[in-house]
């Protein structure tokens, strides 16, 4: 396998590039690549650096560095750009376009894509991961009247992620609740959730990866067998289904799928918060 050095550069946080870089990358999966991110070069003191630190790798790896950028001001642009490396330019590719359909010109305001251009919303999105944060793994139960969402599951089929991911990215309310052995006695929803059910979305996962990563947290122990495995989605599920309750395996999925599954089965309106 080949092997490349990759460069997220970016005059903010990087995180567009990153997240474009690597679904791109991905279609290439005979090249091994290293990526170095590069945030917050927004002064020529740092197009310097980082143009020393893209041309030292050229020379160590004998091949040209791929940089993935997204800056907005041409001057730091420019400097970048003279880096001895393969230069993706993720902004001025869609930029350029864009104006000339739009008939308007781009603002070139650094921090307009991660910065906290509108306080109300920056707001909410905080509020929402302190709300998901208190409201985790069943805790807070009576704040469960201010979620927009309630997730469901045994131990460890990713609720926590989730409600971070949906909160942090789309300021969703997100609380979630553990289905433990006691809510499976007598088949009956959780007296705390039936007042919500049109709230409620459950998670789910193949057995083997479940025992597999409740190993890695109690080793050896009945919680982590796989019969106590099994029986805990087995039953979990017949909740989902019992009470129609929408819900989606998690074991192939990642953390982005799950939370546009959710959005999608609950017909959340979809609105990515800058």
């Amino acid at each position: 396998m080949s092997k490349r050095t990759v460069f997220v550069v970016s005059d903010r946080t990087g995180i567009t590039a990153e997240i474009l870089s690597h679904s791109l990358l991905t279609q290439f999966p005979n090249v091994i690549f290293h990526t170095r991110a590069l945030p917050f070069v927004d002064t020529p003191e740092k197009v310097v650096d980082a143009v020393r630190e893209i041309n030292e790798a050229a020379d160590n790896d004998k091949a040209r560095p791929l940089i993935f950028a997204t800056f907005v001001s041409p001057q730091l642009f420019d400097g970048v750009r003279r880096a001895r490396g393969f230069f993706v330019d993720l902004f001025g590719t869609f930029l350029k376009p864009l104006e000339m359909e739009l008939q308007s010109a781009s603002s070139h305001e650094i921090g307009h894509s991660h910065g906290v251009v509108d306080r109300d919303r920056y707001t909410s999105r905080i509020s929402a991961v302190h709300y998901a944060m208190d409201c985790d793994d069943g805790v807070s139960i009576d704040d469960y009247s201010k979620a927009d969402l309630i997730i469901l599951g045994v131990s460890r089929t990713g609720k926590t992620p989730v409600c971070l991911y949906l909160a942090i990215h789309f300021g969703l309310f997100c609380a979630n609740y553990p289905l433990t052995e006691e809510d499976f006695n007598d088949g009956a929803l959780p007296p705390i959730l039936q007042p919500f059910r049109g709230r409620l979305f459950g998670l789910t996962i193949n057995s083997e990866r479940l025992c597999q990563i409740r190993t890695e947290r109690r080793p050896d122990s009945r919680y982590s067998s796989r019969q106590q495995c099994e029986y805990e989605l087995a039953q979990g599920q017949a909740t989902f289904r019992r009470h129609a309750i929408s819900f989606a395996d998690t074991t192939q999925m990642s953390i982005e799928e799950i939370g546009t599954t959710i959005l999608q089965k609950m017909k959340i309106r979809r609105e990515l918060l800058g």
